[in-house]
């Protein structure tokens, strides 16, 4: 049985092994400042430090952009994962649909009759739907903005990041040639030891550092020209941030009509609209403070106007500071209810700084 050996260059191989040695060796010299470099002009290090900054923060956007819409880390991997292999993501139920079966389920559970399981049933199916907007928004904005900046990353801006490393490589070699040119000329008019004549290895020095030379400026335009390009990729760029606002004006148009469609559903529904206050109300340290009627804090001692009789009203610790008195002072003013407005908002902000966030609620 003949067995077919790949073809195997050696002299390439011993090449390219010497031109590697000599690149490491140039760039180890540049390190210790014992050799010069070869400097690029200044509108190629612009453009090189543009093409850096396009890198670093598209890669930065797609990343926080895939954060935003899956803040799971493993659902995010397994995105990944499924891509590379089955070129397509999982369908999985989002937290807002598992939360709406939940809701469904357990509104089942507790009756449909019943206030509380009727509304459950109804707010789930909001949910789900709101699941369903979701999961239709991180796929449109996948498409319209993550996907054509991933390509932009792997495909222009990969090619970009290679061609400037073979011209680091071309660098390297043109600036190696420099150095043997230098040496090769210190060396006239003296013996050598390998039988070569300084004449000889400088004309040979000279001529590798024309290639090397030709070979650097054929490979810088095309790199320079990869680069100049990077500013028509920003136009592109801004439209697919277009649709991705779109993307989102539709989403949170749709959430808003779903929410609004509960909210008056829930409001026609006698048995469940009853529960809910007629006026909004601060909870504070477990007390309720009516924000639409009288001051925030009446005695426990009220009595009816007219006949010698009076209604107390004590004002809040907080009020009577903000204006100045002293908290400690028992003060017991006679005024009638409706010289008093609603709630001040620095009466409001005051009950709130000076009790427990925990205990705080809105209803």
């Amino acid at each position: 049985m003949n067995i077919k050996m790949p073809d195997f260059d050696v002299k390439k191989f011993v090449k390219d092994a010497g031109s590697t040695l000599s690149r490491v060796v140039q760039l180890t010299e540049e390190k210790l400042g014992t050799s010069e470099r070869t400097e690029m002009d200044g509108h190629f290090e612009n453009l090189n430090e543009r093409s850096d900054c396009t890198k670093i923060w598209t890669e930065k956007i797609v990343r926080d952009t895939e954060a935003a819409l899956i803040p799971n880390p493993a659902n995010r991997v397994e995105d990944f994962i499924f891509e590379k292999i089955e070129k397509q993501r999982p369908k999985r139920l989002s937290n807002l649909e598992y939360l709406g079966l939940d809701m469904i389920e357990g509104g089942g559970e507790f009756g449909q009759d019943g206030a509380y399981g009727s509304a459950l049933i109804k707010v789930g199916q909001a949910e789900q739907r709101l699941g369903s907007c979701e999961r239709d928004f991180i796929g449109a904005v996948g498409l319209c903005f993550i996907q054509p900046l991933k390509k932009f990353l792997e495909g222009e801006m990969k090619t970009i990041t290679k061609e400037k490393g073979i011209l680091e490589s071309k660098r390297l070699d043109l600036d190696a040639c420099k150095n043997r040119v230098r040496k090769a000329r210190s060396m006239l008019g003296q013996q050598t030891k390998d039988g070569i004549s300084p004449e000889a290895a400088l004309e040979q020095a000279e001529r590798d550092l024309r290639v090397a030379q030709s070979e650097f400026d054929r490979q810088s335009e095309i790199t320079k020209l990869l680069l100049e390009g990077i500013s028509t990729t920003q136009a592109t760029h801004l439209r697919h941030l277009h649709a991705m606002v779109e993307a989102q004006v539709r989403y949170y148009g749709q959430c808003n009509k779903i929410m609004s469609d509960l909210q008056r559903e829930l409001a026609r529904d006698p048995k469940i609209a009853s529960a809910r206050p007629t006026t909004p109300r601060l909870r504070v340290n477990s007390e309720d403070i009516d924000l639409n009627s009288g001051p925030p804090y009446l005695s426990p001692s009220q009595h009816a106007l007219g006949g010698g009789q009076q209604q107390t009203i004590t004002q809040h610790p907080a009020e009577r500071a903000a204006r100045g008195v002293d908290p400690s002072v028992p003060r017991k003013p006679v005024v009638p209810p409706s010289a008093y407005a609603i709630a001040s908002d620095r009466v409001i902000a005051e009950l709130v700084a000076n009790s427990d966030p925990n205990d705080i609620s809105v209803l």
